[in-house]
């Protein structure tokens, strides 16, 4: 899965408004290829919203950007996050050990850090568990003995657990759950611009519901957090991955009907005998190119499992279908 639409992960600091810049950072062998950090300078220093994650490839284009801007590591003093994700939260904490920064996450996400502080693991357990409940309980296996050992470094918990509202910088949170439960978007009306974190992409949807914990019904809070955005004022859209767009209304218009069509097509796989999750999924395509379910490494096909399960669950929801389970195994049937 590729991201890529000409250099938006490679090309360097990019001026998105005045005052503001867009920095890719790169990923470790991930599709999406890059991050996006953003640069608010300010009277008092530059605050970030997202950080990367945390190897020493990204501190250092991180580093060199900064200083193509005039700026260092030592002017950040604070760090918006928009989710737990190590893509996004992980070098957030190396740069508080490193610049003394201070750290703001969305509250929502307490009880996600406080289960990897329990847990001791970078193993996604709840996606695994509901690939068990899907009827994929081998490829579980194989991607639980994938992970290696955990690193708690980059799981500390933030500064401030951030609430819906202003902030001193500038910025407005908005809680928008799906992605995860405590995923938080900022809102720059002076500006008009949104940092979207994950919640709103230009090229791709995101994964639903991929955390620790129980996520209840992922789908459903995410389509009510995209409905949400559409009652702020548009703004041109500054995603975590892939290059800004003018209008993040157009784009949550794109993803709702994405999902329209996505729920249509997963009750058109029921019939009244039931079927599971991973048998639903086989049956749909993957990615913008219609890729075949099998043609999907173990990682995306957990993902791709998962979010059929998160709209088979709104189907439920919704009394088009019902579900039953034998032997662990969730079961799903026309209603």
């Amino acid at each position: 899965m590729s991201l890529d639409r000409g250099k938006w992960a490679t090309g360097g600091p990019e001026t998105v408004a005045p005052g503001v810049h867009r920095i890719p950072l790169p990923l470790p062998n991930d599709g999406l290829r890059a991050v996006n950090v953003y640069v608010l300078e300010r009277d008092t220093g530059l605050v970030l919203v997202d950080a990367g994650w945390a190897i020493p490839e990204s501190l250092a284009v991180l580093n060199n950007a900064l200083n193509d801007l005039g700026h260092s590591a030592a002017d950040i003093t604070d760090i918006l996050v928009t989710h737990i994700h190590r893509d996004h939260y992980t070098q957030a904490a190396e740069l508080r050990r490193l610049a003394g920064a201070k750290v703001h996450l969305g509250a929502g996400e307490q009880p996600g850090l406080k289960l990897l502080d329990t847990l001791r693991t970078d193993i996604p357990v709840s996606s695994l568990e509901i690939l068990r409940r899907g009827g994929a309980s081998d490829l579980a296996d194989r991607i639980e003995n994938s992970y290696g050992e955990f690193d708690p470094t980059g799981w500390e918990l933030p500064d401030q657990w951030l609430q819906a509202g202003p902030t001193p910088f500038g910025l407005e949170v908005i809680p928008t759950p799906g992605h995860t439960k405590g995923h938080v978007v900022f809102l720059d009306r002076t500006r008009g611009l949104l940092f979207s974190g994950d919640h709103v992409l230009p090229h791709i949807t995101p994964s639903i519901g991929f955390e620790l914990g129980e996520p209840g019904l992922p789908l459903g809070d995410y389509l009510e957090s995209l409905h949400l955005i559409t009652t702020f004022p548009d703004t041109r859209l500054l995603p975590a991955h892939g290059q800004t767009t003018p209008s993040a209304h157009t784009r949550v218009t794109e993803l709702l009907a994405h999902h329209d069509t996505r729920l249509a097509e997963a009750e058109a796989t029921l019939s009244p005998n039931p079927v599971d999750a991973h048998t639903v999924a086989t049956h749909l395509p993957w990615t913008r190119r219609a890729v075949k379910f099998e043609n999907l490494n173990d990682f995306n096909q957990m993902l791709a499992i998962n979010e059929t399960m998160a709209h088979l669950d709104v189907l439920v929801a919704r009394g088009r279908a019902t579900t039953s389970k034998k032997n662990g195994v969730v079961k799903y049937s026309l209603a």
